[in-house]
C-alpha cells in the first residue's frame, strides 16, 4: 500500500508540473493578432459593408479571448458613390501578427505582402486555434474574402470585385483568397493568400450558395490593428 501511495504521489505531481509548464490556451488566444473567422455572417458577400465586417471580427475574437484589441477585416473597396477606394493593407495597423497559438504570420505589413509571409493551411487558423478545410477537404473553405490586389491595394474602379463593397448577396464577384495556397494550379494565383480569383455561381456570384460552390463559405480575414 505504500508504494502504490509513493507512485501515485510521484506521478501526480509531475503531472502538476507538466500542467504547470504548459501555457494556457486561453494565454495565447489572448495574445492573438490574427486569425481566419470561424464563419460568416451567414449572407455570402454582404457583410453590411467594412463596419459590418469589422463587427463580424470583433465578435470572433471577442469569444475567442482576444476582445479587447481593434480587429479589423483584411478587405478593399472601390470606388463607388462618391467614396474613394480603401485598401486592404491600410486598415490592419503595422504589425506584428500572430495566430491562436502564438505561431508568428508576418512581422509588418510588407512581409505580410511578400514572400517571407508565414501564411499557410497550418498557421491561418481560426479563432478558435483550428485549421480551416482547405483543397482536398470536404468541405473546402479555402476561398476567403478580400476584393484585394496581391500587393493589398483596391481594384479599380469598373469591373465588380468586391460584392458592390460587400453590400450584396446576389449580383457581382469578389475575388477571394486561398487560406491553404493551393488551387487547381500551380501557379501564384492558386498559391495566392489574397488574391485567387473572383467568386462565381448561378445566383449571381455573391451569395452563400455561390461562394460555397467554388470553395468558399464567406470567411474573413482578421488583423489586430492595435
Amino acid at each position: 500500500m505504500i508504494r502504490i501511495e509513493k507512485t501515485v504521489t510521484i506521478s501526480g505531481l509531475a503531472l502538476a508540473m507538466a500542467l504547470l509548464a504548459m501555457p494556457s490556451a486561453q494565454a495565447q488566444s489572448a495574445d492573438m493578432t490574427f486569425f481566419v473567422t470561424s464563419n460568416g455572417p451567414g449572407k455570402g458577400a454582404d457583410l453590411g459593408g467594412l463596419e459590418g465586417a469589422d463587427a463580424q471580427c470583433q465578435k470572433l475574437a471577442q469569444a475567442g479571448g482576444a476582445g479587447t484589441k481593434t480587429w479589423r477585416a483584411y478587405l478593399s473597396t472601390q470606388v463607388a458613390d462618391g467614396k474613394p477606394a480603401v485598401n486592404a493593407k491600410d486598415r490592419i495597423g503595422k504589425g506584428p501578427w500572430q495566430n491562436a497559438k502564438g505561431t508568428m504570420i508576418a512581422k509588418d505589413v510588407a512581409e505580410l505582402h511578400g514572400a517571407a509571409n508565414n501564411l499557410t493551411k497550418q498557421t491561418a487558423l481560426s479563432e478558435k486555434g483550428e485549421v480551416i478545410n482547405g483543397r482536398g477537404d470536404a468541405p473546402n473553405r479555402h476561398d476567403i474574402l478580400t476584393g484585394t490586389q496581391p500587393d493589398g491595394t483596391a481594384f479599380a474602379a469598373g469591373d465588380d470585385k468586391t460584392c458592390k463593397n460587400w453590400t450584396s448577396s446576389t449580383q457581382g464577384a469578389a475575388v477571394v483568397g486561398h487560406a491553404d495556397r493551393q488551387g487547381l494550379r500551380d501557379d501564384e494565383p492558386s498559391k495566392s493568400w489574397n488574391s485567387s480569383h473572383p467568386s462565381r455561381g448561378a445566383e449571381g456570384g455573391c451569395s452563400q450558395a455561390d461562394l460555397k460552390s467554388t470553395g468558399g463559405d464567406g470567411l474573413l480575414y482578421c488583423f489586430a490593428a492595435n
